[in-house]
């Protein structure tokens, strides 16, 4: 069973165990990062194992936007704790259901995400190509 804690981010905490935030107000809540954000919660966890295991359902909830159907206020819409807590052991509890399932998908999206960048970085040097190209032609 994976042991993880959410909380409310205080700014100038400092957390010894691996931990993820996670955004809590605007479009983007649910948005998983390492870095802490000022509106965010917090989710410690034991080990290092289940950092690995849960970070990729957070990803998986934020770009699937799973938590606008979440999402209270009028002018600026944020997540409830309460909510998160809920929904985030449920759908950690169905990954650990599937679990051989879960892996492939993490080997795979680790090797799209290869591809990806890899792609990019071909992008920006076809960009640069160019840019040479055009720079010599118009200084003749």
């Amino acid at each position: 069973m994976l042991k993880f804690v959410i909380k409310t981010y205080r700014k100038g905490t400092v957390y010894k165990n691996p931990h993820l935030f996670v955004l809590n107000k605007g479009l983007n809540s649910g948005k998983p990062s390492n870095e802490p954000f000022t509106n965010s919660f917090v989710i410690i966890f034991e080990h290092k194992e289940d950092f690995d295991n849960i970070n990729l359902t957070a990803y998986a909830l934020w770009r699937t936007k799973f938590w606008h159907q979440f999402l209270c206020g009028s002018v600026i819409p944020f997540l409830r704790l309460h909510d998160v807590r809920k929904e985030f052991s449920n759908k950690v509890n169905q990954e650990i259901k599937d679990h051989e399932e879960h892996v492939k998908n993490v080997q795979t999206l680790k090797l799209l995400e290869q591809s990806e960048k890899r792609f990019n970085e071909n992008l920006n040097l076809i960009n640069d190509l160019r840019r040479v190209i055009l720079y010599r032609y118009c200084n003749r």
